[in-house]
């Protein structure tokens, strides 16, 4: 009996030995080259487990030790949609609004530092595969918000292609990380390309632009993202464009992304996008057909269901496993790169704890994004800032003033809290001041129970000042299916129909400027209201946008002149719904600051501040041959009261030709700076000949001989103190793309 035990022991070691030894493949070898370890793992595969690693819900393969994962995840403004309390800044086109790469930089760093926290333990308790848990950000949105009347315009950075492009590569840079080897987190530059509404009809619309358009304003952002930022990450869009599904568009993932841009990261569907092609775009037969056709143009993720069906597709001799392998390759490599297959004490990002979540580090850098987002619009009289040793009584009104979801914009996450406007006033001032707080009405109608116009107004008028804190909410602009509450006609499928303000909230503050008593509106929103009858009525307007976990704290700040208002408008305000093209109309004539020839409300780069800054001249500003890159030089002084940061603005115009297509003038450099009263700051500027050149109709972006007008100063020229300069360009034209 003895001896059967024995050798029951000695086969179960030898049995160990080789389940242990059955794990040594070279790609557990960290020492071996990537594209090794990349190839081995996948010599290891079966077909059906490939197709089935290239769906977002990439499942586990026991066999070979590799865990479940779950590639989608969303980080916009902060890591969203996961159980866990984070930290929650602005919206992105808040974010925009501060002009200031380093602190998105840093966003995108928090961000990816709060969501490895959460991945290590997950790691650690062998709960991989979770949807919003992974490493894997399906962010940013760099499409071009050219229509304010797009819901998810919001998640942008605005209406500039350089804006957004330069906002864009900085959070790419902080989610990714600066490691030589591994990734803290991967970004993806979304939704390729051409597209930006209307949401009502994205699955089957068919986007049309000239090639002029093209080059000239829907994919400067994201040839920066690839070429510039190495993003490691792009997602394709459910649109088609000129007749193919953009997840299925030779042009765009073949042509473009991968043979010029030189793009070999992975490309991913946006969610059931592959569906489209056969149910709404009808340019596949089946959805055998569709999956081989997406990834023979490159899309090597599915975010949906359908490509387990890839395996049919190869028994067809519809694509090849060794197409396959391509995509799969690609996959691999980014799961690679994040050290998942490697020792922990190899990943310098694999020791983040949950301590780094909501410290105090990260909340405080949310604050301060807020501070810096919001715009002052207007300020009659220099009402702002208000003296809080002189106001004994403010009325708080409108539907907005404690409504913490409004804050947290859409794909947001979930702070421990949220400080309203209501809360912030009341924390900070309600032992001095007393707050009559009203909501008075909700975004879009009237509340059951609540006070009428006239009793609200008859309480206002007991106030030193009335501040209403309106706008709207991501309930009525955002993604078709997350947003367009009912009950106003102003909405459709998450757009909206209208850019005026709901007429609730316009003629509620009729009622209230009666009182007579000062008006501040403090206006909530994803995009911009034309103002019609509030521009010109009230006292005051503070432009807060979705700000974040902190936003009623960097509203009482500006308010009360504890902080200088510095947000810089990434949007141009038009006077009504008449300056607006149709939506569908995805031609940039006579769209955006760049080729709008009308009058506008508040323009792009506009913002007002409690101090005065002054330009000296452009300082030397010479010629320069084609093909090199000249510096630009101006001094600013802060000529008033009080410290406060300047949003320095370059642009460049050059002179219009009738029959050449070119913008009006376009942004080509910012610099945020702080000064003091009395303080000079000398700021430089760069000018590239990409920066010096223009798309011409064929889409090659050249650099000619010519003059230039460059124009610096805290906004567009002709809205703002500046100072201008001419460049006289000399030489052979000079093909920059």
């Amino acid at each position: 009996m003895k001896k059967r035990w024995i050798v029951i022991a000695v086969l179960l070691l030898v049995g160990t030995s080789r389940a242990v030894s059955s794990q040594d493949y070279p790609f557990r070898n960290p020492e071996l080259p990537l594209k090794v370890r990349v190839r081995d793992l996948i010599a290891r595969l079966t077909l059906e487990e490939k197709v089935q690693m290239m769906k977002y819900t990439s499942p586990a393969i026991p066999r070979l030790g590799i865990p479940a994962y779950n590639w989608w995840n969303e980080a916009l403004h902060g890591v969203a949609r996961t159980k866990e309390k984070v930290t929650v800044f602005p919206q992105a086109i808040a974010m925009a609004a501060t002009f200031d790469t380093e602190a998105i930089r840093k966003m995108g760093d928090i961000a990816a530092t709060e969501g490895r926290a959460l991945f290590n333990e997950d790691l650690k308790q062998g709960k991989t595969g979770e949807i919003y848990r992974g490493l894997t950000y399906w962010t940013p949105n760099i499409n071009i918000f050219r229509d304010p009347r797009w819901g998810r315009g919001q998640e942008t950075y605005g209406e500039d292609p350089y804006l957004t492009a330069k906002m864009g590569a900085a959070i790419v840079r902080g989610l990714e990380g600066d490691d030589s080897k591994y990734l803290k987190a991967v970004a993806c530059a979304k939704h390729y390309a051409v597209h930006s509404g209307p949401e009502g009809i994205r699955h089957s619309f068919n986007a049309e632009a000239s090639a002029y358009d093209l080059w000239d304003t829907y994919l400067p952002a994201f040839r920066e993202l690839v070429v510039k930022a190495k993003v490691h990450g792009v997602m394709c869009a459910y649109n088609r464009f000129e007749g193919q599904p953009c997840c299925g568009n030779n042009e765009l993932l073949q042509s473009i992304l991968r043979n010029q841009w030189g793009f070999d990261g992975y490309v991913t569907s946006d969610c059931w996008a592959v569906n489209d092609f056969t149910q709404y775009h009808k340019t596949h037969t089946n959805n055998i057909e569709a999956v081989a056709d997406a990834v023979l143009t490159g899309t090597d993720l599915e975010c949906g269901n359908l490509y387990q069906n890839l395996q049919q597709g190869v028994e067809r001799g519809l694509i090849s496993e060794r197409k396959i392998n391509v995509s799969l390759s690609r996959l691999l490599t980014i799961l690679f790169k994040l050290g998942m297959f490697d020792p922990a004490e190899m990943v310098p990002y694999a020791s983040i704890g949950r301590e780094v979540i909501e410290c105090d580090a990260h909340k405080k850098h949310a604050y301060e994004m807020a501070q810096k987002s919001m715009v002052l619009l207007k300020n009659e009289d220099n009402i702002l800032p208000l003296n809080k040793d002189k106001i004994k009584r403010i009325a708080l009104i409108g539907p907005n003033i404690d409504n913490g979801q409004t804050l947290l914009a859409n794909y947001f996450g979930t702070p421990s809290e949220i400080i309203t406007p209501y809360k912030s006033l009341q924390k900070r001032l309600g032992d001095q001041i007393q707050i009559d707080s009203i909501q008075g009405i909700g975004i879009v109608d009237t509340l059951p129970g609540n006070p009428s116009f006239t009793e609200i107004a008859a309480r206002a008028k007991k106030a030193d000042v009335i501040i209403f804190v309106g706008g709207i909410s991501a309930d009525y602009e955002g993604e078709a299916g997350d947003a367009g509450a009912a009950g106003y006609g102003g909405f459709a499928s998450g757009d909206r129909t209208t850019i005026k303000l709901p007429p609730i909230q316009t003629e509620l503050m009729k009622a209230l400027k009666k009182t007579g008593r000062p008006l501040i509106l403090v206006n909530m929103s994803g995009s911009v209201m034309s103002f019609e009858w509030e521009s010109q009525n009230a006292d005051a307007i503070l432009q807060a946008w979705y700000g974040g976990q902190a936003a009623g704290d960097a509203i009482t700040d500006i308010l009360f002149g504890m902080y200088n208002p510095s947000g810089r408008m990434p949007l141009t305000t038009y006077m009504s719904d008449n300056d607006l093209p149709a939506f569908e109309d995805y031609s940039m004539a006579n769209r955006t600051y760049r080729y709008f020839k009308g009058e506008v409300r508040y323009p792009f780069g506009y913002g007002l501040s409690y101090t005065t800054f002054a330009y000296d001249s452009l300082n030397n500003v010479p010629e320069v041959k084609t093909g090199e890159s000249i510096q630009v030089t101006a001094t600013v002084t802060n000529t008033g009261e009080c410290e406060g940061d300047e949003v320095v603005q370059l642009y460049v115009s050059h002179p219009q030709n009738g029959n050449v297509r070119m913008p009006i003038r376009a942004l080509k450099g910012f610099q945020r700076i702080h000064l003091k009263k009395d303080e000079s700051k000398t700021v430089t500027f760069t000018l590239t000949p990409e920066e010096l050149a223009l798309v011409d109709e064929q889409g090659n972006l050249i650099q000619k001989a010519g003059s230039v007008e460059i124009y610096v100063g805290g906004g567009q020229p002709g809205y703002s103190t500046g100072c201008s300069g001419t460049i006289t360009m000399t030489g052979d034209p000079y093909v920059v793309l």
